[in-house]
């Protein structure tokens, strides 16, 4: 893909985020959204216990108790279910925590994006040509061009167009 993934691990891994929240989770979602099932990840993240409750009623008292005051950061990864009842539902613990709470949501699909709707999203897209030849040359060369080394140019240019501008595949 364009990075977004990438973009948040970035994120969630930096030493100030570490430092700014109280609890981090990380929550891979992908195309079977089970609202059950990603809150019993997240509160199994915070408590470090199994739960075998089934339950969301009992799950989300639960979640909602770990949370109560405390400034968290949860990214929900690879979501894809556009369903406005689901977010409801999977939103409601999280109203306890400190306002300075966040929830980074990554996908591909616009209408999730729309759905979310508290603050503006980041859309990522592929770069540009240009882009990925001046950062394919600073992998292979150590430099964002090709001076130097004109006859490697046109094999970094064939190479570039068949990356499709993802700079994960570079």
């Amino acid at each position: 893909g364009v990075g977004k993934t990438t973009l948040s691990q970035i994120v969630y891994n930096d030493s100030r985020v570490v430092d700014w929240f109280d609890l981090k989770v990380w929550c891979c979602v992908s195309e079977d959204f089970d609202v059950v099932r990603v809150t019993k990840t997240i509160l199994e993240a915070i408590t470090m216990k199994d739960f075998n409750i089934k339950d969301l009623n009992l799950l989300q008292v639960a979640l909602r108790e770990q949370l109560r005051g405390k400034r968290y950061l949860i990214v929900l990864d690879d979501v894809w279910s556009e369903k406005y009842e689901d977010w409801t539902v999977l939103r409601q613990p999280f109203q306890v925590g400190s306002p300075c709470s966040k929830i980074i949501v990554t996908t591909r699909n616009h209408g999730v994006a729309a759905i979310m709707g508290t603050v503006e999203g980041h859309f990522l897209k592929e770069l540009s040509v240009d882009n990925c030849l001046s950062l394919f040359a600073m992998h292979a060369l150590g430099r964002r061009n090709f001076d130097g080394h004109l006859n490697l140019k046109e094999i970094g240019e064939k190479i570039v167009r068949k990356c499709g501008g993802l700079p994960l595949a570079l």
